[in-house]
Parts: C-alpha cells; structure tokens; sequence
C-alpha cells in the first residue's frame, strides 16, 4: 500500500471514528462573541496553600423574584447544546488541585475559579455532573449552593457587581463518571489500569471539575496533582514545579495561554519524557507510556517537522510548548488537547499526528465561537494534513489524495450533510473533515495560492488564543482576497449537493452511485 493510500485510509477511518454526540437538535441561533480575548490577569494562590471551604448554612435564602434579573443566565446560548456554558461572568483562571487515587479511581479536589462578572450577579452556575461537592465559597465567605441538572448553582454571600473579580472555592471528592450516552472522546475523566487520561470533546470537562463549559469561554489554567510515586502527572502547558511528600509526588503545571474547557487534559502513568524542539525553536515535550515500544510512537517523531512546515504556512506557533502524551491503552481517536494530544496505543501514525498537531492553529488557538462551527476544526486540520504531505513529499500524490477524498464525498449520492450548521447529531460526520477540506481547496484554487495562505495567515493572527465563527472567516477571506466569495461559501457549507470542482475536472454526477 502507498503512502498515499494508506493515508486515505487513516482520514476515512478518522472521519467515521468520530461518533455522533447523540443530543437532539435545536434551531441555530446567532452567538455574538468577540475575536479575541485576553483573560486580565488574576492573583493566584501560593503554591502552597489552597483554602478548602467550609459547607454552606443550608438556611440562606435563594434569590427573591426581584433578583432575577441579577442571576447569570445557566447556558451560553449555544444552539447545539443551549445548557452548556454559563452567563452573567467571564472565566479567568481555574487553579485545579487534585490528589489522584488510581487504585480506588478517585478524586480529592479544590477547583478554584478566578472570574469578572459581566452584570451585577446574586447567583450564577458552574457546570459539574456527578461528583460530591463538600463546599463552596466565594471571595472566601461560605456560599449557599445547589446542584440540578448538571448545574452547580452558587448564591454568594453578597452581591458581586458588573466588572467585578471574585473568586469561588468548590471543594469536592469522587470518582468522575462521564455521560453514558456519549462517547469516550466527550467523557471526560477516564482511569484505566496504571494511568489515568482526560479526553472531553465537547461536553466531558464538566465531568471532573465545576467549569463554565462552553469554548467561547476560554481562561489560563494551573494544575496541582498529587499521586502516589513513581507515578508522573502531564497536563496542558509546562512543568513549573514538583514537590517531593515523601510516599507521594505533587506536579504543578501552568498554561499561561488560554484553553477551551475541552481542550484540557491530565495524563497520570508511568511516562519516559522525550524532548525536541522546531527549527523555530518551540520546545516539543512528550510524555511517551513506558511499556509502548519505538514502532508504536515512531510517527510523533515527525512533530518538529511538521510545526516547521506549519509556521512557514499560517505563521507562528501559537502556544510557548508543544508535545504528545500516548497512554497505553487502546483508543479509537486521538484528541488534539491543547500543547499535550493525547493519543492511545492505536490511531497513531503520521496522517493523524498531522490532522492533531494543525489543530494548534485552527481549532486551539482560534475556536469555534459555537459548535455548529465545527468544520473550521475539522476541515483545517484534514486539510492542512494534506498540506503536510504535500510539502514533505509530493504535490502530485495529494492532489491525488484530494481526488478520491471528492469521490468519497461524490459517489454518497452527491448530496452530504449541510457542513456550515450540521447539526448535534452530525458534528463529527465524516463529511464535515473531507468537505470541509474540499471546501479549502476551492477556495484555494479560486484565489490562488498567495492568497490563500495570506487568508489563513492573516485568521491565525487575527483571532489569535480567541473565538472565529464561519461568518468570520469568510468575511475575512473576502476581505484579504478583495473577491465576493459569496457563491463559493453557500455551495460548500450551506447546500448538501455536492458541488463540482471544475478546475481539476471533478463534477458529482460522473460519481454518482
């Protein structure tokens, strides 16, 4: 089998391992969120000392009907899944202490969450399902609590006021259990035999800590994880500290860039650390499983390269680390967890270390402002995986690649999912990563090289560590391009035929069943 083909297959095999979430539809309404956002900087705790609050009197009273109009609203608005998130306040920073019991799968934790309130706000929510919370507290005064729903309602002990930061204690325990009709990419939390792994695309964070869950809410993020030793702890960012207890091992991990609630993750197990670094000089950590031998993990060696080719394409590499953690446990999907994919000891080769690694860009860096938005994840990072073969091999074989990509797409019936708005049931379609990726190359071929990736440069920079939505990206291709791009746009994402591609002589009908 070639290259080529065996890439083919990977992408296919991608496509159709990304389960439906299972969640019945609503009407897509407009979420206005801005380009980009830089959380204000908040005071931190010392390394230290982590404050656990004390339960709240179970006799303060609820907001009255006169307060309605000061609780943060219990969802951000999202079409998709309109409980998911919160209103009525901004994320800033959690800081995540967990004490990891990998035998009795437990955890042991304080989540503490710096915010700024967006209006006056005497109540608000946090998403947590599951989980026994022992206490909460807000600006360090015990605050009266309630859990409904996958909802942690919180009333403070006094009014916050629009433009205010605060700071909320959730002192809690357990063993994290996902939701038992989604799949194991959105479950969140998961404790295997010897390790523990965090996966939660798009509903699994609410799983193991109390989070405002909802991608256009993005904030920094310091990690606390206590294990018994020899075990080593990996998450999202770099390394600040470790902290010898005697039987037990604390890791303090920091990302001072901002994350969507899923893209986080904790990794715990017995790890060797390689290291690397781009031409660039963006340093490449992974954290490999012990047991995994070199043929397993040989396609994560590509990284450096691919992040030298990706820069040269959509600029800088957004985050100050780059790396892998590969758990030795049997995974159907790979997930592209912020400067740390996880990966399991299947679905590893280079087709899908590319597909993760372009997700840095698109998808991490700039993240859908709603989940209908889906297709500027997966379509960029399919497409930018053929990139990668393209300039470390050969133009010839990728666009031949692209060709049975459209084949694949064409020879369903010529009729797909509506990519631009598909739907909770079809986010992951594989249609959505192979039309999404033709839809790029349309564009491409419409405007030429230079400009398209002066497009995709320039909505790298634009929407840089924020929030795009579709309407964005194709005002801003228009905008670089100086062309209506209209047409195009409404053929590729808003109609199911498949449309033709003229300029290398592929029309729907000569594939049609």
């Amino acid at each position: 089998m070639t290259r080529i083909r065996a890439l083919l297959v990977a992408l296919i095999a991608l496509a159709l391992a990304a389960l439906a979430c299972g969640l019945p539809a609503a009407s897509p309404t407009a979420v206005s969120v801005p380009p980009t956002r830089t959380p204000a900087p908040s005071p931190m705790l010392p390394p230290t000392a982590t404050p656990r609050p004390s339960p709240a009197p179970t006799e303060t009273p609820l907001p009255s009907p006169t307060l309605l109009p000061l609780i943060g609203a219990e969802g951000a608005g999202d079409a998709y899944f309109p409980t998911m998130g919160n209103g009525g306040y901004d994320a800033l920073h959690y800081t995540l202490d967990l004490t990891v019991d990998l035998e009795a799968h437990t955890l042991d934790a304080t989540a503490i969450l710096d915010a700024q309130a967006a209006q006056d706000l005497a109540r608000f929510n946090l998403d947590l399902v599951g989980m026994q919370v022992e206490g909460v507290a807000v600006n360090g005064q015990p605050a009266h609590y309630e859990r409904s729903r996958g909802e942690l309602i919180i009333t403070p002990a006094d009014l916050i006021g629009v433009g205010e930061t605060f700071r909320v204690w959730v002192d809690y325990h357990g063993t994290p259990r996902g939701q038992a009709d989604m799949p194991d990419y959105s479950q969140g939390w998961h404790f295997y035999e010897g390790g523990a792994f965090v996966a939660g695309e798009p509903t699994g964070a609410s799983g193991w800590y109390p989070v405002n869950m909802h991608p256009s809410d993005k904030a920094t993020y310091t990690f606390r994880v206590t294990v018994e030793k020899p075990y080593e702890v990996a998450a999202n960012g770099t390394l600040r500290q470790s902290i010898d207890n005697g039987s037990t091992q604390t890791f303090v991990w920091e990302s001072r860039d901002p994350i969507a609630p899923y893209l986080v993750t904790v990794g715990v197990g017995d790890f060797r650390i390689e290291t690397d670094a781009s031409t660039s000089g963006v340093p490449i950590r992974n954290y490999i499983a012990a047991s995994l031998s070199s043929d397993v993990i040989q396609a994560t060696a590509l990284q450096a390269d691919m992040i030298d080719v990706y820069e040269s394409l959509f600029g800088p590499y957004p985050f100050e680390v780059s790396g892998v953690i590969v758990h030795d446990v049997r995974l159907q999907f790979a997930l592209e967890t912020q400067t740390l994919i996880v990966f399991g000891n299947s679905f590893i080769d280079e087709y899908v270390v590319a597909h993760e690694l372009a997700h840095m860009w698109f998808g991490d860096s700039v993240t859908p402002a709603r989940w209908q938005d889906i297709w500027l994840n997966e379509g960029f990072a399919t497409y930018a995986s053929l990139l990668w073969f393209e300039r470390a091999y050969s133009p010839k074989d990728a666009e031949q690649e692209l060709r049975s990509m459209y084949e694949v797409m064409a020879g369903s019936g010529g009729n797909t999912i509506v990519i631009g708005d598909p739907g909770p049931d079809d986010m992951f379609d594989g249609a959505v990563y192979l039309r999404g990726a033709l839809t790029l190359h349309a564009l491409r071929l419409r405007v030429g090289d230079e400009v398209f990736f002066g497009v995709l440069r320039t909505y790298a920079d634009r929407y840089r560590h924020g929030n795009a939505a579709t309407e964005d990206f194709i005002a801003l291709a228009e905008e670089v391009s100086g062309e209506s791009l209209d047409d195009l746009f409404q053929r590729w994402l808003y109609e199911a035929k498949m449309p033709d591609i003229p300029e290398m002589g592929l029309y729907a009908k000569d594939f049609a069943p």
